[in-house]
């Protein structure tokens, strides 16, 4: 059905009378040259300008869009600030994008009940800034956490370094006011953790927008830590550096956070940042940070300084006071930025591995990397095996972008043949929904088919995002291509 809607012309006029009905002439963009911003999220290989952009502020104005959407069976996407890697907020043809940064209000702060509620388009860091004078902090903190939306973060279930110890975005999210897809507003959750009857908050983080939008998020922040402590150990080769995870997490230690880095990576780092406190000659670096009591912390601190040098780590340096912790977690933040230092382009993948497979993945991938002819680069929360491998390439020549989508396809498979998953924290959006049945079954796909069917009975939420079609990845990326090169042309 909704293939066949997008096959007709549709009439923008009478719905752009109605949707500034709602939102005023201003929150709706409608110029091409305006609607530029919105034509790719932070995959920028992929391309599509919306039909119309809006800009709502409330979770009624949401609603009225959504109802105008569904009057005139025109499918919406969600967008926050756009920094999704997988595609999720890519336009379709003949779509309304819904953009949700000017919904960022922080509506309340509770802080006897250790809650705070939010708008979608209130910034990652911002919760953490609000609350930090009072000893409070939102521990999922994404890379991107000082510029990616809560909203975004709720729809693709953003991790971050801190998610081994403290987990992903669902494991914060407490409640959520949700409009769905036909455009009602209602409540799932509540202020408290648990709460009887099916968990569809649970259901709707990770959802990717196809099952509604989150105008208001319930989070739950944490107390501060009373002692934290980084160390940074470098190694000579990166099964060293994956021995000493899989030894940390053996002896009953569950850091805050542990990353790693390679060598291209480290340089890269040291290059556009210029901290000098990555050694340039190492091949893995380690960051382990510690927390908790005090007593806590010097104990387990030497524990890790002890199993990374019996793994044979040449050197182990600690941080205790705030800004050398933030120095050391600022190079490893940047490390996706840094990469374009390296390469006129990136493609980064997004795939989970069981730790004990770390250093077979790691060989595999090195592999790929001969057999293709692309450099990659590997930045990886460690200790839940989440990998992020940057495939360097230029996009500006013609047919890359299929190759490199072919290597990140194998990196995929890789990563299930082990036992681990497509995705940790970036989510399946457009970039990977044609790998979905290479982890999960018919059954698998068609239960959550089900899901979808309930709460988007229409389609016209994110259609074309997460599930399967019959288009290959490849042929995506080649009519992307071909795409992109005609509007060269033609501009």
């Amino acid at each position: 059905m909704l293939t066949q809607e997008k096959s007709r012309k549709i009439n923008w006029k009478p719905i752009i009378k109605e949707l500034e009905a709602v939102l005023g002439k201003k929150g709706v963009i409608e110029r091409r040259e305006e609607l530029i911003t919105y034509e790719c999220d932070g995959l920028a290989s992929y391309r599509q300008r919306p039909d119309l952009a809006v800009l709502p502020k409330t979770t009624e104005q949401v609603a009225e869009v959504v109802k105008i959407c569904n009057k005139y069976s025109v499918p919406f996407i969600a967008r926050g600030s756009g920094t999704g890697l997988s595609g999720g907020a890519l336009p379709i043809e003949g779509c309304i994008l819904i953009v949700t940064s000017l919904m960022r209000q922080i509506l309340n702060v509770d802080l006897d009940n250790q809650r705070v509620v939010v708008q979608p388009g209130v910034i990652n860091n911002w919760v953490t800034q609000t609350v930090s004078g009072a000893g409070f902090y939102y521990a999922p903190d994404p890379s991107s956490q000082i510029i990616c939306s809560i909203g975004g973060n709720v729809a693709e279930n953003s991790g971050g370094v801190h998610c081994l110890k403290y987990g992903v975005t669902t494991n914060h999210v407490l409640g959520l006011k949700v409009v769905t897809a036909n455009g009602d507003i209602v409540d799932l959750g509540g202020q408290i953790q648990e709460m009887p009857g099916y968990d569809l908050t649970g259901i709707f983080v990770g959802s990717e927008g196809t099952l509604g939008i989150a105008t208001e998020i319930t989070l739950r922040i944490l107390k501060s830590a009373e002692s934290i402590c980084v160390l940074l150990a470098d190694f000579t080769s990166v099964e060293a550096a994956g021995a000493a995870v899989s030894d940390i997490i053996s002896a009953g230690i569950i850091p805050g956070g542990m990353e790693m880095m390679d060598n291209m990576s480290i340089n890269a780092v040291e290059d556009v940042t210029a901290m000098n406190c990555y050694p340039r000659d190492a091949v893995a670096i380690l960051l382990v940070e510690i927390d908790g009591l005090d007593v806590e912390v010097k104990t387990n601190k030497q524990r890790v300084i002890d199993i990374c040098k019996n793994n044979g780590a040449r050197n182990v340096t600690s941080a205790n006071d705030p800004e050398t912790r933030l120095k050391l977690w600022k190079g490893r933040k940047a490390a996706f930025a840094a990469a374009g230092h390296l390469s006129p382009d990136y493609y980064v993948q997004d795939g989970v591995i069981p730790r004990t497979q770390l250093p077979y993945v790691l060989q595999e991938i090195e592999a790929l990397s001969e057999k293709f002819g692309y450099k990659i680069a590997n930045v990886f929360h460690a200790g839940d095996g989440n990998l992020h491998p940057l495939i360097l390439f230029d996009n500006s020549i013609p047919g890359e972008l299929e190759k490199v989508e072919e290597v990140g396809g194998e990196i995929l498979k890789l990563c299930v043949k082990v036992g681990g998953s497509i995705s940790g924290e970036h989510g399946i959006g457009a970039d990977k929904k044609c790998y979905m049945p290479d982890m999960f079954s018919a059954a698998d796909l068609e239960t959550m088919q089900w899901v979808k069917q309930v709460f988007n009975s229409k389609g016209l939420a994110n259609p074309e995002k997460i599930f399967p079609t019959p288009r290959t990845c490849g042929e995506a990326a080649r009519a992307m291509s071909e795409k992109r090169f005609e509007d060269v042309e033609r501009f």
